[in-house]
Formats: structure tokens, sequence, C-alpha cells
């Protein structure tokens, strides 16, 4: 396999090498390794895997030393974070071994509190590193980086970049080719983020050879979040690209010291001119040693203003007419489908997944205006009923007041700072507040809203108009970032951004499913499950898994070879002695888009008969993703295991 990479190496460096050879830069640039340029599916064995993994370290091999005077290439499971500290540059293409695993909290009764995501990095890591594909995600998410999962579903074009910006100028020499394109028809679903009509057609740079769209197997890109990414000076969006999502979404970008390339293909299936790009983005990101983070995002689901325009969305009658319209049409197609199935059933010929599929269908009721209401305005409906405008009004009049804690799409009015009329992002609100303190004036309230909107905790008024005088020049309002007043400097030990810890570390502890009671959902927590054994007639059991999915969300029943998104799988490992009775007993699914992929949403219940006389351990594995009209969590497995007794 050496032999054959060697060979591979050299055949794309007489390919890649152009006209007129540009000198390599001088920067010393660490290289590592370890992910494949097709989803694992694709595969036929694991050596086909490593083969392929293999080939990309040595596209990714080529493009470096092509560009740049000492490249370093490793496995990712041979990295450690101090390797950084002698390169100018890490450009991270596989999971590393982690710092801490991904722990659960629970309370005193076993419930789940809260998810602590599995560490990479630590937090005063400061030389500069490139993220590519969804890397950012999985190792910047413990540290707060702003690079987190919107959607993995990048495909091959970029759009909306700012020409301007250095990676686009040099060092190395490039020249875009742009083209006019169709504007991604799934932006078209989230127009009332925008102000103005969408265009047709909008300017796009091809940046794969190949995406996911185009060629099944392929791997698929990241984007995050656009929603108060650049609230900071510390962050940067430098482009999108074609997506499933807004036409912000952010392709590329960077974050302080780390910078995010979130389209996934090697250099061996990029363009040229992205390849030099890519180079470029290098250089760049290099010149950030010394440029920390400053606002974390540790709540990668936090609400800012802007949801606040899908909320008001989601109050109208076009909202809701078009989503009966959307559904109607879905049964319609997937009724004509369920009775073809039905057809070759009662012949007694071969039905395929699909059809399967097909045949558990069922037309779910069409809600009322209210009911929808009732779903997306939540508490609201109680005080405005269906009176549409009514909820545009009070987001509209209250929008300088909104906030967001550290909770999941949670955004209220801060009733506090509307009492003064100041907008809880101005600066003059801590100005009045330090004010009412010095008068001596509804004090209590002036401390409540100094310490929700900054990090400090000074001890009296002095300290307090010390502190605002001196930096009131570099003070800005970070949403994204925790709705705080954060200080722009590179000095890390600054007190007024320091982030204050409130996640406590309760131990594990286990969860009994001896009844089929599924947990309470929420933002944070938006897919919640359950399973037993049940006892049935003639000695026979059934193993049920419940699944209660948070109202808004969603998880996918089937998924089309033209979406990135992952399909639900439910798998059981049953002990000797005890078979499955049939197929599998799934629920009924939603329609979620025309290429043919479905959802599960609200609460499903899925079902396997049993039967047999033995005892043991079953094991039931429950893959999902889980996505709402905004962003998808990364995939995610639940392991159940059920105690069968005879």
């Amino acid at each position: 396999m050496k032999a054959t990479t060697y060979i591979y190496l050299f055949c794309f460096l007489l390919l890649t090498v152009s006209a007129v050879a540009q000198k390599p830069r001088q920067l010393k640039v660490l290289y590592v390794g370890g992910s494949a340029n097709w989803e694992k599916e694709v595969f036929k064995s694991e050596e086909d895997k490593a083969k392929d993994i293999a080939r990309r370290k040595a596209s990714f091999e080529v493009m470096l030393k092509k560009h740049f005077s000492d490249v370093t290439v490793i496995d990712a499971k041979d990295y450690k974070q101090s390797l950084s500290d002698s390169y100018d540059v890490t450009v991270m293409d596989g999971t590393p071994p982690a710092l801490s695993d991904r722990q659960i909290i629970r309370d005193a009764e076993g419930k789940v509190t809260n998810y602590l995501p599995a560490s990479y990095l630590t937090e005063d890591f400061a030389r500069p590193m490139l993220f590519i594909g969804e890397l950012g995600e999985r190792m910047g998410r413990s540290i707060g980086l702003k690079m987190d999962w919107y959607c993995l579903c990048l495909d091959a074009h970029a759009h909306h970049y700012k020409k301007e910006h250095p990676i686009f100028k040099g060092p190395f020499k490039v020249r875009l080719t742009e083209q006019m394109m169709p504007t991604p028809t799934d932006a078209l679903h989230y127009a009332y983020f925008s102000d103005t009509a969408l265009p047709k057609e909008i300017n796009m740079w091809r940046v794969q050879t190949k995406g996911y769209v185009t060629d099944q197997g392929f791997r698929v890109g990241m984007v995050a979040r656009p929603w108060g990414f650049e609230d900071s000076p510390d962050a940067e969006s430098i482009s999108s690209g074609v997506c499933q999502k807004t036409l912000d979404a952010v392709a590329i970008a960077r974050h302080g010291n780390f910078f995010h390339w979130g389209f996934a293909a090697s250099p061996e299936y990029m363009t040229d001119e992205a390849n030099t790009v890519l180079a470029n983005a290098v250089v760049y990101i290099s010149t950030f040693k010394s440029s920390p983070v400053i606002a974390r995002k540790y709540t990668d689901r936090r609400a800012t203003k802007l949801y606040l325009k899908e909320k008001k969305y989601y109050s109208t009658r076009e909202a809701y007419d078009e989503s009966v319209k959307m559904n109607a049409e879905f049964e319609k197609q997937m009724l004509e489908q369920k009775a073809k199935a039905e057809a070759k059933k009662s012949k007694n010929e071969a039905l395929s997944e699909d059809d399967k599929m097909y045949l558990n269908f069922t037309p779910a009721a069409t809600p009322s205006f209210e009911e929808f209401l009732k779903k997306y305005q939540g508490d609201l409906f109680d005080k405005f009923g269906t009176d549409s405008k009514a909820y545009g009004d009070y987001y509209d009049q209250n929008w300088d007041y909104f906030y967001s804690e550290d909770a999941s799409y949670v955004i209220k009015v801060d009733e506090d700072v509307k009492s003064l009329g100041i907008p809880n992002t101005d600066i003059r609100l801590l100005d009045k507040c330090i004010q009412m303190l010095e008068k001596n004036q509804d004090i209590d309230k002036a401390k409540r809203i100094l310490s929700r909107y900054t990090l400090l905790q000074l001890d009296n008024t002095k300290e307090w108009r010390n502190w605002f005088e001196k930096n009131k020049e570099k003070l800005f309002f970070t949403q994204s970032g925790g709705f705080y007043f954060m200080l722009d400097t590179k000095d890390k030990s600054e007190p007024t951004n320091q982030y204050k810890r409130r996640l406590p570390e309760t131990p594990k502890q286990a969860v009994s499913y001896d009844k089929i009671h599924v947990d309470a959902t929420s933002h944070d927590q938006p897919v919640r499950i359950a399973a037993a054994v049940i006892d049935m007639a003639d000695q026979q059991k059934e193993v049920v898994v419940k699944v209660k999915i948070h109202p808004g969300y969603h998880i996918y029943a089937a998924v089309s070879g033209k979406d990135p998104y992952i399909k639900t799988e439910l798998s059981m490992t049953l002990p000797t002695g005890i078979n499955k009775k049939g197929d599998l007993v799934s629920p009924s699914f939603h329609y979620f888009n025309d290429k043919g992929t479905t959802i599960y949403k609200d609460e499903i219940v899925f079902k396997q008969a049993i039967n047999g006389s033995s005892s043991g351990k079953i094991k039931v594995e429950f893959g999902y993703q889980c996505c709402d009209s905004q962003i998808c969590f990364p995939p995610a497995t639940e392991v159940i295991e059920l105690d069968l007794t005879t």
C-alpha cells in the first residue's frame, strides 16, 4: 500500500505543479490526517477505507509541500496539542484522542440535566489551527468556538464570499472562476430571515470537483450558524456555500487563532484555484498566533435576536398555509406509494425496504391554526391567541430588550432593561446602571443588569465606575457569546472576559427503564428515548422503544441519496435462545422535502416481537440525527440495555 501511495503522490504532484511555479512560503506546517474522502458506506472493507485515508493524506502532503517550506504529516492518533507548539500552523483533518470524554450530567434522581462535549484542546491553546470539514465543531465545541454544527450539508460551490479578503489576494496569486447559478432551493425556506427578496441567481465559485449531491457517498462539508458569528472582533465570516440552510451559513471563517474550512474535499478533489485559496488561508491564520478567542459560544443553540424573525414568521397565516400545503402534497404522494406497495404485497411480490416503509405510512391529522400557533409560540398563545399582528408587534416593540440565557432557543424580554428604555446591546445601559448605584437609586435592579450583561463581580460602585471609564472605548456586545459586554483585548487574563462556569460536575448515575416512561424533552435535549420488554399473550414478548421528540424538531425516517442527513436506525442484540419474530414495526412518518426524505416527529414507538426461553441482556442501539428548522445536531447513538427474565 505504501508503494501505491507514493506512486499516487508523484502523479498528483505532476498534475498540480503550475506552469509558473511560485516559491514555497517559509512556514512550518503540521498536517494531522485520519479521515477519508468518502463516507463509510462506500467502502467494501476496512482495507479499502485505509487506502483512501492514505490517498487523502498524500493529497494534502503534496499540496502543502508545494506551497510551504517545512511540512510534517502525522496520523490523528499520534497528535497531542503540545506538538503544535513547534509549528506555525496545524491543519487538522482527523480526530485525535480526546482529553476528556463526553459526559452526561444527571441530577440526584438520575435525570439528565446536561451534556458536556468531549474535549480535544484546552482553552489556553494559542497556536494557529485550520480545521477541515466538521473538525471545527468536533474539536471546538468544548472551548466555545463559533464553528458550530449548523448543518453537515455543504456541497461543492462557494457563494457570498468576500473577494477583498486576504485569502483571495495572496501571497499565492489566485484568480477565481465565477459564474451565476440558481439560488439554492433550500435557501428559499429561510427567506423570512432576509429583509429583501432572494435573487433567482447568485454568483458562485467552484471549490470542489466532486460533491455529495452529484457524487453519492462523497464526504459532506459543514456550515456553521451565521447568527452572531461576527458580533465579536475576534471572528469573521469569509464565505458561505451551497447547502440546505440560509444563504449566510458559514462555510469559511476565522475565530481567534482558529480557521474553519468547511469544505470537506481533499486537494485531489478541489479546483486548482481552491487549492491556492486554501494555501493562502494557511498563511493567513499563521498571523493570528497572538490573537486568542475572546467571545466563546459554549451554548451552540443559543438564540440571538435574529431568532425573533423566525418566531414572527411562524405566527402568520402564510407560514401555516405553507405548512398545510406541503403536508397535503406529501401525504398524496405517500398514499400513492402505499397503494402500490399494498398491491405488490397482495400478489406476494418481494417488497423493497422503501415498500415496507410506505406500508407503515398513516396520514396525520391536519393541525388547526390554533394548534400551529401553540406549537411555535408556546406561552404567548395564552396572551395573543390567533392574533398574528399582536405577535409581530410584540416581537418588534420589544426587540431591543430580548435576551437569551444559557439555554437552547430560550429568548425573553428583560423587563429590567425595558423599564430603563435603553437597548441591552447599548453601552449606555452600563453607564446608566453605574449611575443608579452612584445615586443609590434602584440598586437591586442595577446590580441585576450588571450581573446579567457582564462577567465581572466588582465589590463597589467606585470599582464599576473606574472599570467603565477605563474600558468604554473598547467594549463590545456579543449575543452568540452569551449576551455580554466584553473587552477587545489580546490579554487573556483580562477580568472582563473571564467566563463564569455554570455546569456542576455531578456524578453519573444509571437510569432505570423498568417502565416506558420517557423524560421530558427540551431545546437542550430534544430527543429522549426509553425502552422496555413488554409481556404479550402466549408467552410472547415485545421490545418496545419509545421516542419523544421536542416540538419543532425531527429525526429522519428515510433519507434521499441527494440529502446529507442521517437516517434513524434501530438495532437489537438478543441473548442466545431469543429470536426476533417478524420484522421491526416502525411508526408512520411525515413529509420533509420533495427529494423523498421523510421525518419522524412528536412521539413515536418502535416494536419488535421476540420469542424463545432465555434470560440475559438485550442491547438496544438507537442511532439518529435531530434537526429543527434552523440547525442539525451531530449524529447521536443511544444505547440501552434491558434485562430479560423468563
